[in-house]
């Protein structure tokens, strides 16, 4: 599997995309509501930030280049947002207002504001300056040397960020070095930066230079599926595309000293940053003692280690975590409120817990507390528990994992897709399916997969016997791959590549107009995508496949702009065939589809038609959601 991409790298591709000189170009980017914040934050000062569907574009204005907000900036639930954005407005010459939901208004924020007064700031909140709304007047900074009660990556990115605007050098230093993804993207975009064992020093004044950010998977999220698959019996999981820097891997250490089959494979970096898939295994977990550099290098991770700690043989003692208590909620008390509902001992202390493993949970119902990260380790609970465990407000899970509260795929609506050859139906399809979290079914290549055996079996195209047989042998299945596409198989062979062919493609307009072929395909699509939860795209889902579907979509394009994405398709893989050639393929398959005796192709009658003949792929994205979302509310 892949999760989400890293929460802590897509904030920082939006904030130093924004004030670099040139277009960053971001993969993998997180779509969860906290990142969604920081974006927001950014157009507000006058950013130009593109939603390509695959890629976040960002029109960097350079380090003095942002524009005085016109409204109060919200960073609704994100604690990244409000204390990383405040340093970079203390050096800015205009006068700006930061706030955030009811939670984040409870989080502390002296923290960064005495550092940032100490460089020259001025910045006002409610409680003394503690609390959120923040009131801030940027101006001129000098830099200091700043040794932090507490490590935090929060704190110290805040001050390196206003560092880039100082007079001299700015120097954070900490008990215990805490995550470093701020210091390897300030590295990576150009920024006179210098990494100590203990912290950081960064010159001001060098402008940023835009780059391309790949971002890989949040260890975070994978946390809950890795303890999952330790805990439950017979498990092993392969978690590809991990971000494994050592900040952050805290959680790899910890349930390895338990006892944990964990293995790190196929190590690599990528935009600075090191990567690896994960192994896991199910395993016997026993308890330790957690302290010391252990806890920042796994802060955000405790809640799911308290589970694993629940479920080990022995005593698992938690110390020197007090950070826990102004997260998102007390995630101390709120995690040992939990676990004692399902029959767990534990005792609190001030900075940590206690927790004496059990052989088993008891069922019973939890509260999320408001915070992401316990509702999703509960579940995990729930996962080798008696009987249910149900937990609370759940809708925050979307923090970290858009769409994952609540979004159960046997729930889901039925989208269907139709449209002519090259109006852009794959893409979307793909991409709008994992901004829902649904399943992506790609009939197109099913159609075209039956029609490569066919081709290769040499059986003729009016045996509708022989037809049969061949498609009743072909075993089609679906894989996402490592860049994030799809991967199409046939009976084991990858036939990703070979379906795509311009000979394939016409080839594959004649077989789908045999009936034999398409029932039983037909019969197949609707068993795959009669559970709901999933994007079918094709030239019939909305008007024979799927009649009755939730959500119908037409996409067309003139037929010049269609030949010209064909044609930049095929030369791409080389193939020789003329522009004109391509379009007039394009109208010959039009001809062909609209004419064909079996389900020609026609508009559904409520279907909603997009000319993407002069939109971008983003545009469509966001204005199909937009209804998809409309639908579901």
């Amino acid at each position: 599997m892949k999760v989400p991409g890293d929460k802590s790298i897509s904030h920082r591709s939006i904030m130093l995309g924004s004030i670099a000189r040139g277009t960053t170009v971001v993969r993998g980017f997180l779509r969860g509501e906290d990142n969604i914040a920081t974006l927001g934050a950014f157009r507000t000062m006058g950013v130009t930030i593109r939603d390509e569907g695959e890629v976040i574009l960002i029109d960097g204005r350079g380090l003095h280049g942002l524009e005085e907000p016109s409204d109060v900036i919200d960073c609704g639930n994100s604690g990244t947002s409000i204390r990383l954005i405040s340093g970079l407005l203390a050096g800015q010459k205009f006068f700006s207002v930061l706030t955030g939901d009811q939670y984040l208004r409870r989080r502390p924020m002296k923290r960064i504001l005495d550092p940032l007064g100490r460089m020259g700031a001025e910045i006002y909140g409610r409680m003394g300056g503690n609390l959120a709304p923040l009131a801030i007047v940027g101006g001129a900074l000098n830099g200091i040397t700043y040794e932090s009660p507490i490590s935090s990556a929060q704190v110290k990115s805040a001050i390196l960020l206003a560092g880039l605007y100082a007079s001299g050098e700015t120097t954070v230093i900490e008990p215990h070095l805490s995550r470093d993804h701020s210091e390897r993207m300030l590295r990576y975009f150009g920024a006179d930066i210098e990494a100590m064992p203990n912290g950081a020093t960064v010159r001001g004044g060098r402008e940023l230079q835009a780059r391309e950010v790949c971002v890989p998977g949040d260890i975070s999220s994978a946390a809950f599926f890795i303890v999952a698959a330790l805990l439950v019996p017979g498990s092993e999981l392969l978690v590809r595309n991990v971000g494994v820097n050592r900040a952050r891997t805290g959680i790899i250490d910890i349930l390895s000293a338990m006892g944990g089959s964990l293995e790190m494979v196929d190590r690599r970096e990528i935009s600075g940053e090191p990567v690896a898939d994960l192994l896991v295994r199910s395993s016997r977990l026993k308890g330790i003692e957690i302290g010391g550099e252990l806890v920042p290098r796994a802060i955000d991770e405790f809640p799911v280690i308290c589970v694993a700690a629940a479920l080990a043989e022995g005593t698992t003692i938690i110390r020197d975590a007090r950070e826990l208590r102004v997260k998102e909620t007390d995630r101390i008390a709120a995690m040992a409120a939990n676990l004692r509902k399902i029959g767990v001992l534990v005792t609190e202390t001030v900075d940590g817990m206690e927790i004496r493993g059990t052989d088993r949970f008891k069922g019973g119902e939890v509260d999320s507390f408001g915070d992401h990260r316990i509702a999703m380790s509960m579940l995990v609970a729930g996962l080798v528990a008696d009987d249910a465990v149900t937990v609370n407000d759940v809708d925050c899970i979307a923090t970290s994992f858009p769409n994952g509260a609540g979004n159960d795929p046997r729930k889901g609506l039925i989208i269907a897709i139709d449209g002519p050859s090259g109006a852009g139906k794959s893409t979307i399809a793909r991409l709008l399916a994992d901004r829902l979290d649904y399943l992506y079914l790609d009939t197109g290549a099913m159609f075209r997969t039956v029609a490569l055996m066919v081709k290769r079996s040499g059986v003729s195209i009016d045996d509708e016997s022989a037809l049969a047989e061949v498609c009743n042998r072909v075993n089609i299945s679906f894989a996402r791959s490592r860049d994030g596409g799809y991967s199409v198989f046939s009976n084991g062979e990858d036939v990703s590549h070979a379906i795509r062919t311009s000979e394939i493609s016409m080839f594959t307009s004649r077989i789908s107009a045999v009936k034999t072929v398409r029932d039983i395909l037909l019969r197949l699509q609707r068993k795959m995508g009669s559970a709901g939860g999933v994007v079918l795209e094709g030239r019939d889902i909305g008007t024979v496949v799927f009649p009755d579907a939730d959500v119908k979509f037409f996409l067309s394009a003139s037929a010049e702009e269609r030949g010209k994405r064909r044609f930049l398709e095929l030369s791409a893989k080389n193939e020789e065939i003329t522009l004109q050639q391509t379009i007039a393929q394009v109208v010959q398959r039009d001809a062909q589809d609209e004419q064909r005796e079996h389900a020609p192709l026609r508009k559904a009658d409520d279907a909603v038609e997009i000319d993407t003949t002069s939109l971008s792929i983003g545009e469509v994205l966001t204005s199909m959601e937009g209804i998809v979302r409309e639908r579901m509310a």
